[in-house]
């Protein structure tokens, strides 16, 4: 079974607030996300069970959106933007610090991302969704290791609160 018995009641409050049960399936994987981190096969297959599409269709649709991790990501998420203004104004050096500095690291996980539309505040990051702008490569770790540190409060990999 993919949810816990408590998550797996919240599920079936969700699937209940539709008139037609497949439109639960996106609140349903932010659900199973926010419990395990991310996406499992089992949860996507409860999850078709729960709204009555193929398991193929939960994963199509999960596949679609970035913000589903379909393989186990650490506890902060560092998506840094790279795309044209980010590109111009340092992205990619602040891309390949992270990387190289949280690389063995199992807590984080660096990932580059497209527009993240903070392009006024370029570069640009999120860690679980939080934006953090105007980053180097030195600041963008500061940021970091303050979320480790519990200075700043990270909400869950899918970007809710706790």
């Amino acid at each position: 079974m993919a949810f816990t018995p408590d998550n797996l009641a919240r599920a079936r409050e969700i699937v209940a607030r539709y008139p037609r049960p497949k439109s639960a399936v996106l609140p349903l994987a932010h659900l199973a996300q926010d419990q395990d981190g991310w996406l499992t096969r089992e949860a996507m297959s409860e999850i078709a069970e729960l709204t009555g599409v193929t398991a193929a269709d939960v994963l199509g649709t999960c596949s679609f959106y970035t913000m589903f991790k379909r393989d186990p990501v650490g506890r902060l998420v560092v998506s840094v933007c790279t795309n044209a203004t980010c590109l111009v104004t340092g992205g990619p050096e602040v891309l390949a610090s992270l990387g190289h500095r949280y690389a063995d690291d199992p807590e984080v996980t660096v990932e580059e991302v497209e527009c993240i539309a903070a392009c006024g505040g370029a570069p640009a990051m999120q860690v679980n969704y939080e934006f953090h702008e105007n980053v180097t490569p030195d600041s963008a770790e500061a940021v970091v290791e303050a979320y480790k540190r519990g200075e700043l409060e990270a909400r869950t990999v899918s970007g809710s609160r706790r």
